[in-house]
């Protein structure tokens, strides 16, 4: 069982749209949902999902929208929730930003998406490209001609057009993986993970197969090639066209790609991660006049890799002042309504060391309110650099038409929840 109904809400609880499905729930509980909502934020017990009688409010939030689906039967709520994101996707990709006046302004259009979007509570066709080819914002011009929905709604290739043409014929792999690390203030690694997804931009004619290769344990182990570094990939997630009968039979990764950029898959990693950017800090806080901070940052990879981008962000009271500076590399900067100094180097080589020092002024009043100990957070990003030492080993086309084609692989580190504690 899926959704009856599917609502868009402003923030005050009036419906922008709405569309029902199923007929088996009044329109007018919807009334009850800003009610529910309001009282259960108040008692700070707030929950996905919301009931009134045998009625089920399941919803998200996105800028200054609800999105909430109706239901009074035992429905699939992981199904429901993936189609609420989904629907947030289909928008963000027609009207660029998902807010209240870019649903004002496109009442035709959202109507039109949520009739193909859903069948009778359903999810039908969610692939926004393919979506794109009937449902589009131009002005409707009547002609018979062009009324036909495209194939690819009916085929069982749902999420690729047929006769795509390219001149050169290329697929671009990126590996991008996230860093997520918690040190505490005595040094030691609390936890540590990393995220890894692997991006498709697919310029490739007709309908190509194509198989992947990656350097994956449990692939190693049952083929007996247990040679070089392998991975062990968890929680790992296929966009729809990846065979799954096939992964868990033999660990082959067989897909018809969508037309252009796509998410083929996303892996989780757990495993002890050395940080990457090694943080140092030494602030003193001396009451009534002034607090020092001296950071030092150390890059911790191999030395032919560079990070770009790099921004160390370390927290100040909220009543500092009169900022002074020095640093021995990059640029430092006070942004006095994150309450934090934020410190920014372009270019870091691995097993480098750079220096920051920072001199704020303290009022003699102190504030009475207590403040909390914010952790320094780093942004960062390592091309051409895995730290899983994860491999696409190989990555096979194969068209009708035997063309010739070229991959391309690129590597990228970053951070992602990338926290150190401080003492103060």
């Amino acid at each position: 069982m899926s959704a009856s109904a599917v609502f868009v809400l402003d923030l005050k609880g009036k419906v922008l749209i709405c569309r029902n499905y199923k007929g088996d729930v009044d329109m007018a509980e919807i009334d009850h949902f800003m009610p529910l909502l309001m009282q259960h934020e108040e008692e700070g017990l707030l929950c996905p999902v919301l009931s009134h009688g045998s009625v089920h409010f399941m919803w998200i939030k996105h800028s200054n929208l609800y999105l909430v689906a109706t239901t009074n039967k035992n429905s699939n709520a992981s199904l429901v929730y993936s189609f609420l994101y989904k629907l947030v996707e289909v928008f963000t990709e027609y009207f660029k930003e998902l807010e209240e006046e870019s649903i004002q302004d496109n009442f035709v259009v959202v109507y039109e998406l949520l009739d193909e979007l859903m069948d009778f509570g359903f999810p039908q066709t969610t692939d926004s490209k393919i979506l794109q080819e009937y449902i589009t914002q131009e002005g409707a011009k009547l002609e018979v001609a062009k009324s036909k929905v495209p194939t690819t709604v009916t085929n069982a290739v749902s999420w690729r057009s047929e006769g795509i043409k390219y001149k050169k014929n290329e697929v671009f792999i990126d590996v991008i993986e996230s860093i997520n690390v918690l040190v505490n203030a005595n040094g030691s690694v609390m936890s540590s993970d990393i995220v890894g997804s692997i991006k498709l931009k697919t310029m490739l004619s007709g309908m190509p197969e194509l198989r992947l290769g990656l350097n994956d344990r449990v692939l190693f182990a049952l083929t007996g090639r247990d040679k070089g570094k392998t991975v062990t990939m968890e929680d790992v997630k296929f966009h729809q066209c990846v065979r799954l009968s096939r992964f868990e039979s033999d660990r082959t990764i067989s897909f018809i790609p969508p037309d252009g950029e796509s998410e083929l898959m996303s892996y989780r990693i757990n495993t002890h991660v050395k940080p990457l950017i090694w943080i140092e800090s030494i602030i003193e806080k001396f009451s009534h006049s002034r607090v020092e901070i001296m950071v030092k940052a150390k890059g911790q990879f191999k030395k032919q890799s560079v990070a770009n981008n790099v921004e160390v962000r370390v927290p100040v009271p909220s009543d500092a002042d009169s900022p002074k500076f020095k640093t021995s590399t990059g640029n430092a900067k006070y942004v006095p309504e994150k309450n934090m100094v934020v410190w920014t180097i372009k270019s870091f080589p691995g097993g480098k060391e750079f220096l920051m020092r920072a001199h704020f002024g303290l009022p003699s009043v102190e504030n009475d309110e207590l403040e909390g100990k914010p952790p320094i957070t780093v942004k960062f990003e390592i091309p051409y650099f895995t730290v899983s030492g994860i491999q696409v080993r190989y990555m096979k086309i194969i068209e009708k038409s035997g063309y010739q084609a070229l991959p391309w692989v690129r590597y990228i580190t970053q951070s992602g929840d990338y926290q150190l504690r401080t003492n103060v």
